[in-house]
């Protein structure tokens, strides 16, 4: 029998093997006290970009003077969200190309599974992204989360970031590089919280579904 109460987690974790944006700062671990060495504690430092795995971005990241990521609204990344899967070999994604996409009601949480992810290893040469009047179509029906396992919401070449900045635009957030592989469309309770970490254009975030 399915547990409803059994959480999966859709993150990617920010390690050494992630692959970072290319050109952004990769992910490594040094340490500041080793017991080996006679030390009472092992202490690690961190260097990474906050894009490497899964995060949410701040307005920040598109736009000098906008909220960090220390003030991302926490209620908007918990709740119901839908996961679908984008239909065929698309690079400009319609509604139509979203086959399990509820038509009529509310939809304020959105996962979008390209299947286009770092989480195999590798950093994907591109991935579909949705055509803006389809953005703006859902953001009408009450978006207020686009997350996705791809590691952008706009095409890896993109220099514009037309999606970031209409959502951010419209109230809307954005959360990057999860891990959906093995998660079937359909409806979802979603926990992703970005740590608060201040002055900063993006959080890492530990997202974990549990089916409604």
């Amino acid at each position: 029998m399915h547990d409803s109460r059994v959480m999966r987690d859709i993150s990617i974790a920010m390690g050494s093997r992630t692959p970072e944006w290319p050109g952004d700062t990769p992910f490594s671990c040094g340490w500041t006290w080793r017991m080996r060495d006679g030390s009472s504690v092992n202490v690690s430092a961190i260097t990474s970009s906050p894009h490497v795995g899964t995060h949410a971005d701040a307005p920040l990241h598109v736009r000098d003077g906008w909220p960090a990521s220390d003030a991302l609204p926490l209620d908007a990344f918990v709740g119901r969200a839908v996961v679908c899967t984008v239909r065929g070999d698309v690079e400009q994604l319609t509604l139509a190309d979203l086959p399990t996409l509820p038509r009529e009601e509310r939809i304020e949480r959105l996962l979008l599974r390209t299947n286009r992810s770092v989480a195999d290893g590798h950093f994907p040469d591109a991935w579909p992204a949705f055509e803006l009047t389809a953005l703006q179509t859902l953001l009408d029906r009450g978006l207020r989360l686009l997350g996705v396992d791809a590691p952008s919401v706009d095409p890896r070449e993109s220099k514009s970031l037309d999606a970031h900045h209409l959502l951010f635009e419209h109230g809307a957030n954005v959360l990057e590089n999860l891990d959906l592989r093995d998660v079937a469309d359909g409806e979802y309770e979603l926990i992703a919280l970005p740590i608060k970490m201040q002055a900063v254009d993006a959080a890492p975030v530990r997202a974990v579904l549990r089916r409604l």
